[in-house]
């Protein structure tokens, strides 16, 4: 082997031991970006080069690298949005849900006033035109009846106050839910792209 060859093999060996290094380096800033997506840690140049055991040099200058890590920010920020949006979807669902809810006894509780109020009417008719007919026992147990049913009304008519106050609370949340999620959507699509060189020199 000739003198000029021996540095060629060492160079390329060289080379190839860079290569091998350089590969497994951006094997392990995948592994370790993949881990902080699904558990979703903060990700930043100084957290991922601790775990990846790489140097923020790599990371900054090492376009594939530099890749990765924007790539996994903007996939981060993007899943952050969406637990947002998944929170803000189930409490307007639950808000909704509670106001239906309440509606849905409101109407209940007027069906039964107005039925009640017709059985008094109907009892009360039935007093005046059969009074003659009826006996003290009769007319005694009617009343005690009517008596009965009017106090019935005044609970349901109490309920069904208290059932409109709760339906209006739920509207007003319902619409304070829809209120945030439009703020939410305005703000995503006002929102800039991050300065990833910017948020690693904070860190």
């Amino acid at each position: 082997m000739t003198s000029s060859a021996v540095p060629a093999t060492r160079t390329a060996r060289a080379l190839e031991a860079r290569r091998q290094k350089t590969e497994a380096g951006l094997a392990r800033i995948k592994d370790v970006l993949n881990q902080m997506i699904k558990s979703r840690a903060p990700i930043t140049m100084a957290a991922v080069a601790r775990a990846a055991d790489v140097s923020r040099t790599f990371l900054y200058e090492h376009a594939d690298a530099r890749a990765l890590v924007d790539e996994a920010m903007n996939q981060a920020a993007g899943k952050r949005v969406q637990d947002r949006q998944t929170v803000e979807a189930e409490l307007e669902a639950s808000w909704r849900e509670r106001a239906l809810n309440t509606e849905a006894a409101l109407k209940t509780a007027h069906a039964e006033i107005l039925a009640q109020r017709d059985q008094i009417a109907g009892l009360l008719g039935q007093v005046r035109d059969l009074r003659s007919e009826w006996s003290q026992e009769d007319i005694a147990r009617i009343i005690t009846d009517n008596g009965n049913l009017k106090k019935r009304v005044r609970e349901l008519t109490a309920e069904s106050k208290s059932l409109a106050g709760k339906l209006s609370a739920a509207r007003d949340n319902v619409r304070f839910a829809d209120k945030r999620i439009s703020d939410l959507e305005v703000q995503l699509v006002d929102r800039p792209v991050p300065d990833v060189d910017g948020l690693a020199g904070c860190r």
